[in-house]
């Protein structure tokens, strides 16, 4: 949700020295950053990147030698022409997993207030379904951006054939000094997204957050677990 108040610029200080990336997720991200996937998942997408297993028990975009992917603008959901996704070219009034959602007691998620990932080419040719291979919708995700590691949710798909796509708010927690909108994203492909095969939904989030903040408050140990868990 787009603020100048010192308010929010002071929230957001604090959530990005509270993610710090750790040692061994750090390694993790230079190790695989050259070279290519050796565990595919699927067949490389438009933008050059494909799914990739070569980090045991987990699902991440990889790139081309030296690439992990971009971060496109994702606005569907509620409220989705709001704040600064109301130049959103794309933007759909719902999610992928809004049935699901709505057991938290939310009509959808909100991308001005959750951040979500959009993992997954369903539909589309080359395709790939996560949940194929143990990924669980609304679990938690770890993403490697502007050299600190936030946490979102797996929280919508993409019908065609682009990757590396995450909620205006997660974009803003990564890059909040890039000006990014609906219609503008992070064209550098230096994100890492990382999903966790077996984990289920999120279940203790706070769902009904009222910021960003609120609510990678609520999944940050949950994240923390996951990322520890890691091989580097």
């Amino acid at each position: 949700m787009y603020s100048k108040s010192l308010f929010t610029i002071a929230a957001l200080g604090a959530v990005t020295s509270a993610y710090n990336l750790p040692d061994n997720l750090r390694q993790i991200y230079q190790n695989h950053k050259s070279g290519t996937c050796q565990n595919a998942l699927s067949a490389a997408f438009s933008g050059g990147a494909r799914y990739c297993g070569d980090i045991p028990n987990a699902i991440f975009l990889k790139g081309s030698n030296g690439n992990y992917d971009n971060m496109d603008i994702d606005c569907d959901g509620a409220n989705n022409s709001a704040g600064d996704c109301s130049n959103d070219p794309s933007g759909q009034g719902e999610t992928a997993f809004k049935d699901s959602v709505q057991n938290f007691g939310i009509e959808d998620l909100d991308a001005n207030i959750h951040p979500y990932v959009v993992f997954g080419n369903e539909g589309a040719n080359p395709s790939f379904a996560p949940q194929d291979h143990g990924l669980e919708p609304l679990s938690v995700m770890a993403i490697v951006c502007n050299n600190q590691v936030f946490y979102g949710i797996w929280g919508d798909t993409n019908g065609f054939t682009s990757t590396g796509e995450s909620s205006i708010s997660l974009g803003k927690l990564c890059f909040p000094n890039e000006g990014l909108t609906g219609d503008n994203g992070h064209d550098q492909k230096d994100v890492l997204y990382i999903g966790f095969v077996g984990e289920p939904a999120a279940n203790d989030a706070n769902w009904s957050a009222g910021s960003t903040e609120e609510f990678e408050d609520s999944i940050k140990s949950i994240g923390d677990r996951l990322v520890s868990s890691l091989l580097a």
